[in-house]
């Protein structure tokens, strides 16, 4: 089955008593992300707010991974089980959703996928929508393992730009790419990782959705190396970098890493190479 599922899917098994649906919307506005709707809910859907509750608290990094203690108590709280078929969205499209889909991937959940165009595509196609979320939770038993090849440091990335076999895939725009921009962020350096490239995820979306399969195929065949050994996927902070590994995983690439520091943690180290438009790797 395809990880993206459309409005009328999910409205057809809102009834499953296995399924679980979880808004990960984020308050940062993402970049080319379309407007926000923070007053309406689908159905029968729980908060996963993975930039507060489901992060590393102690990391100085916005929204890093968590350990496995405080994840699985977090997901048990909100009445997740080992069972469960959990149905991730944010409130303007596929944006946010493709990270909380990977994160529950991370911790061995296979039964995870993501609401296509999200709030925005539900309420297009006429769907009820409530103002709470859904409360009186039992508390559920999901227990996930950590694969700690889904999500890669910042000394594992620096390893990798030398070995061709490794590919590193930037989500972010070609001018910050090409250090022809500064980066929203302050403090940060402008460029990127050396010899990695360059891939957009705003070219891969068709509104607030995904583009197809077809259309994705044919842009990242121009850009990805069909036949490397692994693809290391980058990008601000690790959200948008997941739009763009979903694409892939949806075009049958495999041996998929998101660098969860991204170029947060990158541009800010000066003991971490950068290449620019001048001297672009």
């Amino acid at each position: 089955m395809s990880p993206l599922v459309t409005p009328e899917w999910l409205a057809e098994h809102l009834d499953d008593p296995r399924l679980v649906i979880l808004d990960s919307s984020l308050e940062f506005q993402i970049p080319s992300e379309s407007e926000k709707d923070w007053v309406n809910k689908i159905p029968n859907a729980r908060r996963f707010d993975y930039d507060k509750d489901f992060c590393d608290i102690n990391s100085p990094l916005p929204h890093m991974m968590p350990n496995e203690e405080r994840f699985n108590h977090l997901a048990q709280e909100l009445g997740i089980n080992n069972d469960s078929i959990i149905i991730v969205y944010d409130n303007s499209g596929t944006f946010a959703s493709p990270r909380a889909w990977w994160m529950f991937r991370a911790f061995g959940h296979s039964q995870v996928y993501i609401l296509n165009g999200g709030l925005t595509e539900w309420k297009a196609q006429g769907y009820n929508v409530t103002q709470e979320y859904l409360a009186n939770l039992e508390k559920g038993d999901f227990n996930g393992t950590l694969q700690t090849n889904y999500f890669v440091d910042a000394e594992y990335v620096k390893a990798k730009i030398e070995d061709e076999t490794s590919l590193t895939v930037d989500a972010r725009s070609r001018a910050r790419f090409l250090s022809q921009v500064a980066e929203p962020r302050p403090g940060l350096r402008s460029g990127h990782i050396p010899n990695s490239c360059c891939l957009p995820f705003a070219e891969l979306m068709d509104g607030h959705k995904l583009k197809t399969a077809n259309e994705l195929a044919a842009i990242l065949k121009s850009t990805l190396i069909k036949d490397a050994d692994e693809y290391l996927f980058s990008c601000g902070s690790g959200v948008t970098a997941c739009i763009v590994l979903l694409a892939a995983l949806v075009c049958g690439y495999e041996n998929l890493s998101v660098y969860d520091g991204s170029w947060t943690e990158w541009g800010a180290s000066s003991e971490l190479p950068i290449a620019t438009a001048n001297n672009a790797g």
